[in-house]
């Protein structure tokens, strides 16, 4: 029994209809558990630009300082806040969320549900037994390097990305991995860099190394990005936790959606070091875009958003039973035959994003401990 303060950022797109979703599903899990969840919700990406002028504001990022936890939706794909002239992006919020939140570890778990084998465009061979966690370092690297910018020169114009990489920020991400690792059942780590070509590859290897050292009782390897990319193909249930750099870890884990069928199936946490009095404080949103395309249409699949509501359990409010509850309820709903559009089968049961919410909640109430 307890209270919990989460802060809600639905965002834009799909984000308010599956964020939705995620907190249908909370609800019964407050009602069966016995806890009380109070959740705020507030503006964030093109949503707040047009109401408040930023794409997330000073108060609304007060509002998740002083929260347990931050369940997240999705920012962008709004045409008129696209692209290099926009002064405002939606997806600054993100950015400005991990950085001062100092949120630099990005969990996104992989586990094929055995009902979805059929999903993915793998043989059900390649991916029995895949159950990965990729570990992303997410405040550092290309994306926040500077400079950073297109720029002219007496010879045209030419652009300049920076990617640094200081041996404190690899150390911290690596040991991440280590730790998470000792509490899985192959403990195994794979890290996951390009030391052939860059410099901050070569650094990131010989700290991995040094960290490797301390943890006799993992199995460790190094293995390049693009040799990974091809080995998530070939060989996905050969892999435990992967650990690596931010871009290579955005592109990687957009692959490894593919594993699971799609990306409306998987949920990531975005992790730091602070810690609340219920446990690690931490950002969970759905690895999906905000899919303006399919936005207002009841056809978002909100298993991913609601997958995050579970890491959010387990990370941040230490309620492991909880979490299993509801991963529990959603892999009932998925065996009993119950598929959205993205996860189309012959002979399965279609339903929408609000079906789908409603199906998995009455779930969590009937699912037994």
């Amino acid at each position: 029994m307890g209270t919990y303060k989460i802060a809600v950022l639905p965002g834009d797109g799909i984000g308010p209809e599956v964020t939705t979703q995620a907190l249908r599903v909370l609800e019964r899990v407050g009602a069966r558990f016995g806890h009380t969840f109070q959740t705020t919700q507030a503006l964030v990406g093109a949503a707040a630009i047009e109401a408040e002028g930023d794409a997330i504001s000073d108060a609304t990022m007060a509002l998740c300082q002083e929260s347990d936890a931050i369940l997240f939706g999705a920012v962008g794909g709004v045409s008129r806040y696209e692209g290099p002239n926009s002064k405002v992006q939606p997806e600054r919020a993100l950015f400005r969320l991990r950085k001062e939140l100092e949120l630099f570890a990005n969990l996104r778990p992989v586990r094929p549900f055995k009902a979805l084998l059929n999903a993915s465009t793998l043989k059900p061979s390649i991916l029995e037994g895949t159950d990965l966690l990729v570990v992303r370092e997410l405040t550092g690297g290309i994306y926040f390097g500077k400079p950073s910018e297109i720029r002219q020169t007496p010879h045209g114009l030419e652009a300049i990305d920076t990617l640094l990489y200081s041996e404190g920020e690899i150390e911290r991400i690596v040991r991440t991995a280590f730790e998470l690792a000792r509490g899985r059942t192959k403990k195994k780590v794979t890290s996951v860099d390009k030391a052939n070509v860059l410099s901050s590859s070569r650094l990131w290897r010989r700290v991995a190394e040094r960290v490797a050292a301390d943890y006799p009782d993992i199995t460790f390897e190094h293995l390049l990005v693009d040799a990974c990319a091809m080995h998530l193909i070939r060989r996905p249930a050969s892999f435990d936790v992967i650990v690596t750099e931010n871009m290579f870890g955005d592109i990687l884990t957009d692959e490894a959606s593919m594993l699971a069928g799609s990306m409306g199936m998987l949920p990531s946490a975005s992790l730091g070091t602070r810690q609340t009095a219920h446990g690690t404080f931490g950002l969970y949103e759905p690895i999906h875009g905000s899919a303006p395309d399919i936005a207002g249409q009841n056809k978002a699949n909100p298993i991913a958003s609601i997958l995050s509501l579970a890491m959010l359990l387990r990370h941040s409010l230490s309620l492991e039973a909880e979490a299993q509850a509801v991963e529990r309820a959603v892999e009932q709903v998925i065996d009993a035959g119950y598929r959205t559009e993205d996860l189309q089968e012959a002979g399965k049961t279609i339903v929408g994003t609000e079906e789908m919410g409603r199906l998995i909640a009455e779930a969590v109430t009937a699912t037994s401990s």
